[in-house]
């Protein structure tokens, strides 16, 4: 792909925006950032870009990228890309606002509508998760999602439902519970991929790693560890408010 990229032919764009994939996936976060620049429309800069910053807990930033991203997939009538651009600009928002990631998982179901998108629509499921952290039975619509997702073929969602079962457990001062969950994601991210979940579940419960991490942010460690600790924070003082 990277000879691909540099001969700047017809697919170069395409291989451009599976490399910034590729290097997000195994958490190498400056090297997919610094790919965003040359990527364009074609190569879903907005979407690469937002998927970075969610995962470093920067919901304003990633909402603004998924945003434009959105804004764009309208301005060239791609619809799919428009739904997918919603449901990540809800996956953002649900862990910092559940009341606003109502309205927009709304709409992410409206632009969804009429679409064949499985995987987007089974993330929407693990949006609902995310935005109802704290309360009800999240554990078993948990477990029910792991089998839709299973009959679907698309095993890599598994990891966002692990992703999200750990928020809630965070949230909850649910320790074991939690612990079981890291498990989990630590057999689903064996390969690499996605292993930054893995970290991002530790600093959800401000859990010590138990090794040094191979994962390259684009900030501090510190301050991730912070940004995701302050989601799990501002969800408890929401529940103690009543709300």
């Amino acid at each position: 792909m990277q000879q691909v990229a540099d001969a700047d032919g017809r697919l170069a764009v395409k291989a451009r925006r599976a490399l910034a994939n590729l290097a997000r996936l195994a958490g190498d976060f400056p090297t997919a950032l610094a790919a965003v620049p040359a990527l364009g429309w074609k190569g879903r800069h907005h979407r690469v870009l937002g998927d970075i910053h969610w995962s470093h807990a920067d919901t304003a930033a990633a909402v603004a990228a998924f945003e434009a991203g959105r804004a764009e997939a309208e301005q060239h009538g791609a619809a799919g890309e428009r739904a997918m651009m919603q449901v990540r600009l809800a996956l953002a928002v649900s862990f910092a606002d559940p009341d606003r990631a109502d309205d927009e998982l709304a709409l992410a179901h409206q632009l969804l509508d009429g679409l064949d998108q499985r995987s987007n629509t089974l993330l929407a499921q693990v949006v609902a998760l995310i935005k109802d952290a704290g309360t009800g039975d999240v554990t078993a619509r948990a477990q029910s999602l792991h089998t839709d997702i299973e009959a679907a073929g698309l095993p890599f969602l598994h990891r966002f439902v692990e992703l999200a079962l750990a928020f809630h457990h965070a949230v909850h001062g649910e320790d074991q519970d939690l612990a079981a969950t890291i498990g989990r994601l630590r057999v689903l991210t064996a390969t690499g991929d996605f292993a930054y979940f893995t970290d991002i579940a530790h600093f959800m419960a401000r859990l010590p790693l138990p090794e040094p991490s191979t994962i390259r942010w684009t900030r501090s460690e510190d301050e991730v560890r912070s940004a995701w600790r302050g989601l799990v924070q501002a969800r408890q003082e929401h529940l103690l408010a009543g709300n």
